[in-house]
């Protein structure tokens, strides 16, 4: 596998993960916000808590999001590289 094949395949795992209305909804409010807690993201877009952590989680796990606990809050955010990458790659079709 070359390297535009993993690029590839992280930007299908990209693209799947945002592939949901809520989870747009996500991505839309924290473009608006820098870093917000589950609760604030629940809050914003209407949805249970649960919910929420659900759509949060596969977002992380698709690179998409990064995390950071303070205490017992946990706030989250984009990654930094995130548009860039998926720039870069669909540039590169």
């Amino acid at each position: 596998m070359n390297i535009s094949d993993v690029n590839l395949k992280r930007l299908e795992r990209s693209l799947k993960a945002v592939a949901n209305k809520r989870r747009l909804a996500i991505l839309q409010y924290l473009k608006r916000h820098d870093e917000v807690t589950v609760g604030d993201i629940a809050s914003a877009i209407k949805l249970s808590f649960k919910s929420t952590s659900r759509h949060l989680s596969l977002l992380l796990l698709a690179d998409i999001l990064e995390k950071e606990q303070r205490g017992i809050e946990v706030f989250y955010r984009l990654t930094k590289d995130l548009k860039k990458e998926i720039g870069a790659v669909l540039n590169s079709l």
